[in-house]
């Protein structure tokens, strides 16, 4: 295994390295995981300063799917005030989302993700890092102009991700620790359910609510109503005929709790298969 030192800064990549996750120890030794919603927001804050210091209209917005932690999605559109936008499942439909923007940020919360600049912003701050009289303007101009020309914005690439995330964090003197109390997650869970057919559950609103089988959406709104900042979801998945439940809530019991509830209602309104899911 890898031999952690306490608050020392570490990342990772997949296999074919499109996805990047950061983490640490801290000094008690428990592991602070650091996911995609944490590195769109620590790209987000940056991007946003620079943004403001050239004093440009350029619009950015930031695309996330139904999976993406409840609390980042709070803190981009409550604290940064960035427009946060939700889509289905899957990196096309985030990429596509991106390019409706002049700066749109996208990462799935497992670490696949990029920066897409329109060509319209592109051409902007390229002229402003040349041509621009005030000092602080056409610096931060240039720090744009070096960031567009860092980040792969063909493809999720997580050695262009870890460059931008490094550079982000020594220009701000933020330590990984600082990086990860930005927010706290919400606790979560995510569950599977064995059905006859995936088929039987279709939905709505970027996958968050379920159209089909009738009642099943009723019910999870009742369920979620018992617990304090909870969501829920279902979604069949794409391969199997299993069907996924997301939850969110203000403490694990209560986010496993959700998550347990929510996989009975699927199993005896969806046709689930084998013995009834266990808590």
């Amino acid at each position: 295994g890898l031999d952690m030192k306490p608050n020392e800064r570490c990342c990772s990549f997949d296999g074919d390295a499109d996805r990047i996750v950061y983490y640490y120890k801290d000094a008690t030794g428990h592991f602070h995981l650091i996911d995609g919603d944490k590195i769109a927001t620590l790209i987000s804050i940056f991007l946003k300063e620079l943004l403001a210091k050239v004093g440009q209209t350029l619009k950015m917005a930031v695309v996330q799917t139904a999976y993406a932690n409840g609390s980042s999605t709070r803190y981009l559109e409550e604290t940064l005030k960035v427009p946060v936008h939700c889509v289905k499942t899957g990196v096309k439909h985030l990429h596509h989302k991106a390019q409706e923007f002049d700066v749109g940020v996208y990462f799935e919360a497992n670490g696949h993700g990029t920066v897409l600049f329109s060509k319209a912003a592109e051409n902007k701050i390229r002229q402003l890092a040349k041509e621009e009289k005030d000092d602080e303007k056409r610096e931060a101009a240039k720090v744009l102009e070096n960031m567009i020309d860092l980040i792969n914005q063909t493809v999720g690439d997580a050695v262009s991700d870890m460059l931008v995330i490094e550079a982000i964090l020594a220009l701000k003197g933020l330590t990984v620790q600082q990086w990860d109390a930005i927010y706290t997650d919400l606790p979560n869970r995510l569950l599977k359910v064995q059905v006859a057919d995936r088929r039987v559950i279709d939905t709505t609103d970027a996958e968050r609510r379920a159209v089909t089988p009738p009642g099943l959406q009723e019910k999870i709104d009742a369920l979620v109503k018992k617990y304090k900042l909870s969501r829920a979801f279902v979604r069949p998945s794409g391969t199997e005929d299993v069907v996924r439940v997301y939850t969110e809530a203000d403490t694990q019991e209560n986010a496993d709790a959700l998550a347990h509830e929510v996989s009975l209602a699927v199993y005896h309104l969806a046709d689930g298969k084998g013995a009834p899911p266990q808590p």
